[in-house]
């Protein structure tokens, strides 16, 4: 029987593709050229790959971006049935200034697995590493959160780090995360790059904020393949976008687990990098007795396999 993990290598290429089409603009100033750029070639890579595959969230509504849009259908239309989730250039500002943490991310789930959060563009987000699983009360203040991961961590609360998404709205929550000891890690953009780390447990030990859903279906996907812990609630930020939640009959005071975000075990995460981080390495570029090449550095988290795999690619171009 045919399985997610089953389309990883096919999958894994369709970042790269992206990662390869726009990584002579890292750093340029460009970041909707670059977008525009990674959604071609990944849209060109995905519809070779056999499987009857959806695009349940993709980018580009909320920030009117190049996207591979809901709904799309994409892949050959032979085979497994598949939702997909997808963040062409996650962390566009960081691409487009050559700073830490831009990536291609893609997830992919069995048909139907995926919550699909309709016209709710924003979604506040918890995550926390697998020791943490089942210990942590996703309603409780923060302070008693972080006095949960800290006994689930087995680590004193001042070495406690919560990457935090430098924004207006965290102001408040980034004093309270002072307050009590614990450190943050603030950045601009590249919230799925937080939840990675958060996951994994490098660099980063939680992650608390609002950002975008796709990420945040993105990152469900990721912490449910790594049996890691994420807890998410819709959060509109605007009058229309509440409006139309409450017109989809959406809850936006319910704590959704990675659990309900994502049914299935047969999921999979995969980041190429754009810009090091933590956990993947930028595209090189080079020249050999061949011409120029450019090699790419992917993380592939396998639900099903339960395990984490390096791809790195060098491809002649």
């Amino acid at each position: 029987m045919s399985t997610v993990a089953d389309l990883k290598i096919e999958l894994v290429e369709v970042c790269e593709a992206a990662a390869r089409a726009c990584a002579p603009f890292v750093g340029s100033g460009q970041k909707d050229h670059g977008d525009g750029l990674a959604v071609a070639a990944m849209r060109k890579r995905i519809n070779q790959v056999k499987m009857q595959g959806v695009i349940v969230i993709g980018e580009g509504a909320k920030d009117e971006a190049p996207a591979l849009y809901d709904g799309e259908r994409v892949g050959t239309g032979e085979g497994l049935a598949v939702d997909i989730a997808v963040d062409p250039i996650e962390g566009t500002n960081l691409f487009a200034k050559d700073m830490p943490g831009s990536i291609v991310t893609l997830a992919a789930a069995p048909k139907d697995a995926m919550y699909k959060p309709g016209p709710c563009y924003y979604m506040e987000k918890q995550v926390y590493p697998r020791m943490a699983r089942g210990k942590i009360d996703p309603e409780a203040p923060i302070a008693d959160r972080l006095q949960q991961l800290s006994r689930a961590l087995d680590k004193d609360i001042r070495n406690i780090r919560v990457f935090v998404l430098d924004k207006p709205r965290h102001r408040e929550m980034i004093q309270e995360i002072y307050a009590c000891g614990a450190k943050v890690r603030l950045s601009t953009d590249g919230d799925v790059n937080g939840a990675i780390q958060a996951i994994l447990n490098i660099g980063s030990d939680a992650l608390f904020g609002i950002g975008g859903t796709p990420e945040g279906i993105v990152k469900a996907c990721a912490a449910r393949a790594m049996d890691a812990e994420m807890f998410g609630r819709m959060a509109p930020q605007k009058e229309a976008e509440m409006a139309l939640c409450k017109k989809a009959g959406i809850d936006t005071t319910r704590m959704l687990h990675c659990d309900e975000l994502v049914r299935s075990d047969d999921v999979m995460f995969i980041a190429t990098g754009l810009t090091s981080g933590a956990y993947v390495h930028h595209v090189k570029t080079g020249r050999d007795d061949r011409g120029a090449f450019m090699t790419t550095d992917s993380i592939v988290l396998s639900g099903s396999l339960g395990n984490i795999r390096r791809v790195q690619t060098t491809l002649h171009v």
